[in-house]
């Protein structure tokens, strides 16, 4: 296989394929670095599913402390289930810990408040989060809303 990186980016089963294809053709390195670069395809895909994630979990934070006129269940929803999705990520993923996280804290930042400010209309007035903003406080709305 010429270009592994090239197939991983347009199909992991079609590289799984591939790589099935050059074990029974006896090309032994070939498929240990096919697999290599699938291992790392998919790495980078449990990477962008984790800051995706990371980026919408920040995102609604800094719209419910901005827009607390504005707060909704969909918010408080959107919240917890941010937060679910990164602990199922890591739960399957276990190097992509608090220390990955934290690697990618800044950069997942600026891009929830360019987010939020887009979705608001307005500056979110807010430049850093966290952990405890982001992972462990509640977001809740009074029982009669």
């Amino acid at each position: 296989m010429n270009s592994w990186l090239e197939k991983t980016t347009e199909s992991h089963y079609g590289t799984i394929v591939a790589i099935q294809k050059e074990l029974e053709e006896g090309d032994i390195e070939a498929a240990r670095v096919g697999l290599e670069a699938l291992k790392e395809a998919v790495s980078r895909s449990e990477q962008r599913a984790l800051r995706s994630q990371l980026i919408r979990l920040m995102v609604h934070i800094l719209k419910w402390k901005t827009q607390t006129e504005k707060r909704t269940r969909s918010w408080v929803s959107t919240i917890v289930q941010a937060r679910h999705a990164i602990e199922d990520i890591q739960l399957e993923i276990p190097s992509l810990n608090r220390n990955f996280i934290e690697s990618i804290w800044a950069y997942c930042l600026q891009r929830a408040i360019r987010e939020a400010k887009a979705e608001m209309g307005v500056q979110p007035g807010i430049d850093s989060l966290t952990w405890q903003e982001v992972f462990i406080d509640e977001y809740e709305l009074p029982e009669n809303s």
